[in-house]
């Protein structure tokens, strides 16, 4: 069966009042924190693929994203990028959930984002929730921060977990965020998490992010509690404060941080405040190592799956 661009699977499940949650990459997928959280639910649940881009190729640049080479219990394999959405209908959770590995489009954006809109009216959607991560003048040793748009019942089920936050970005963005405009337009909530990680640590595999991320879902959507385990995500933070030991300046750039974030979410200033604060030095490091970090990603994106 095809629903827009997308081959669904047989057979084609009956599904009504759906949450969607999807993750974008790269743009919105720092230290992979929407994959990690996405993949958690779907193998604790079982999740079922619904179906996937029939010709990824009308939509990718496959010299930017690239096909792999592997080998499957002794048999070569050949796997071509593409966004796959998995659907888990588990009558625990009193909701089937659609769950998206969005890619970013590098041709036909709007027939892309339309055929995405498309599949999720077709299973009945009626939440479209967006999560993903971005870096942050945050130090490792303070709770990661989740910023987002959430309904007000969800506000008050993710209590202190989510800071609400309505974005004032102006300039270049997503063509995917096409989608959430047409699910607007058609009447379903649209939310978002967003889960803000240290800038220096850059880690190819954020735990400590994704485990955020997942807790905020737990409590937002009643999921099992054991879901949001942080055990790696600790180790992997405690390993940076060891390594951190013995560098003086990035020692001092995280006690700044520290200082910054106490501040900043004490309630005693405002954003305006905490943002004239935040040291000059520590500024134009962080600027300096994301441009570092920009000029070596270029618009090759490695593939992971």
């Amino acid at each position: 069966m095809r629903i827009g661009p997308f081959e669904i699977t047989e057979p084609v499940p009956e599904l009504s009042n759906t949450i969607a949650i999807a993750m974008l990459r790269p743009w919105i997928d720092v230290g992979r924190v929407g994959t990690l959280a996405l993949r958690k639910l779907e193998n604790h649940f079982g999740a079922k693929e619904l179906g996937r881009l029939a010709r990824p190729g009308n939509f990718f640049d496959f010299t930017r994203y690239r096909p792999r080479m592997g080998f499957t219990t002794g048999e070569r394999t050949f796997t071509v990028p593409n966004t796959v959405v998995n659907y888990i209908d588990d009558e625990a959770l009193g909701r089937p959930l659609l769950l998206l590995h969005i890619r970013e489009p590098h041709a036909l954006g709007e027939d892309y984002a339309d055929g995405i809109a498309e599949l999720l009216a077709h299973f009945r959607v009626t939440e479209y929730c967006r999560i993903g991560g971005m870096y942050d003048s945050v130090p490792h040793t303070r709770p990661l921060i989740v910023t987002g748009s959430l309904t007000e019942p969800q506000y008050k089920l993710a209590g202190q977990l989510v800071t609400s936050r309505q974005s004032s970005y102006q300039g270049p963005t997503s063509i995917v965020n096409q989608v959430a405009e047409e699910m607007r337009r058609k009447g379903a909530d649209v939310t978002s998490l967003m889960v803000h990680v240290p800038q220096y640590a850059r880690l190819d595999d954020d735990r400590m992010g994704a485990a955020r991320l997942l807790e905020c879902l737990c409590a937002i959507y009643g999921l099992p509690g054991e879901l949001a385990d942080a055990t790696q995500g600790r180790r992997q933070y405690l390993e940076i404060g060891q390594a951190a030991e013995n560098n003086p300046e990035v020692n001092t750039l995280i006690s700044q941080l520290e200082s910054y974030y106490d501040r900043t979410h004490t309630g005693q200033a405002t954003e305006f405040e905490a943002q004239a604060n935040l040291p000059p030095e520590v500024e134009k490091f962080l600027t300096q190592l994301g441009s570092r970090f920009d000029e070596s990603e270029g618009d090759g994106i490695p593939d992971e799956e």
